[in-house]
């Protein structure tokens, strides 16, 4: 099998911090060389990353394939001891994937915008702050989301996290980790954790590559040329 994944995006960091968790080591890791072009849409028609090649058979979206590695590598289980666990577990790690990236996700471009557009900061960055507060009811209090332990809910939180408290600042909005007592210990500790520190390393290093991308101007020309290259692909269809 190999993933396709890239250092900074925080849904391909989820799914590779299961694979260390649970130690497997055949499936190869690369970033797809047509990542970001019409080429790319088109073997992959959601157009993002993760992408799981299994014998050519491509399977996107990171929760399916965390779902997915899970049934076909049961052990070490990142999943509860009891159903119940596990519906605590998938609750958390939804929190992570859906209340945090995904606002982070659509909020990260005001980050590098010349002017932002304060509505969406203020709709999407609210949004991530109240779902800090939120996560602060329901995480772990023993450096581990859930369980004790290293689990899925932790996979999806590390890459979350990391957006909240390396992205959302750029936008105008304070972290609110640190006001976040339970959240604060939390990451703080998750950061120990070799698998963790694995990928927040790599997301680090995907982080600085962007910047300096975006500090030469070659990220706005990158991102413009990909733009005309979608739309000439989507008047030919």
């Amino acid at each position: 099998m190999k993933l396709y994944s890239g250092d900074l995006s925080p849904y391909s960091a989820r799914v590779r911090m299961q694979i260390y968790a649970k130690g497997i080591t055949d499936i190869a890791l690369e970033r797809p060389a047509t990542f970001g072009t019409p080429k790319f849409r088109e073997q992959f028609p959601i157009g993002r990353i993760p992408v799981l090649d299994v014998d050519g058979d491509m399977m996107p979206e990171s929760e399916v394939i965390a779902e997915y590695l899970e049934a076909i590598y049961p052990e070490p289980s990142l999943l509860g001891a009891t159903p119940r666990e596990t519906a605590h577990v998938r609750t958390v790690a939804r929190i992570g994937d859906i209340y945090l990236m995904n606002n982070m996700f659509m909020l990260s471009p005001q980050s590098r915008a010349a002017t932002r557009n304060e509505g969406i900061v203020e709709l999407l960055g609210g949004q991530v702050v109240r779902n800090v507060k939120a996560l602060n009811r329901l995480i772990g209090e023993d450096g581990f989301a859930c369980c004790g332990r290293i689990t899925m809910a932790d996979c999806a939180l590390v890459p979350a996290l990391f957006m909240v408290e390396n992205v959302l600042p750029s936008t105008g909005v304070d972290d609110p980790i640190p006001a976040n007592g339970k959240v604060a210990a939390y990451w703080a500790a998750i950061q120990t954790n070799e698998h963790a520190a694995r990928v927040l390393a790599e997301l680090h290093r995907g982080l600085e590559e962007r910047r300096a991308l975006i500090r030469s101007g070659a990220f706005d020309k990158m991102m413009a040329a990909a733009k005309a290259a979608q739309a000439a692909a989507d008047a030919e269809a």
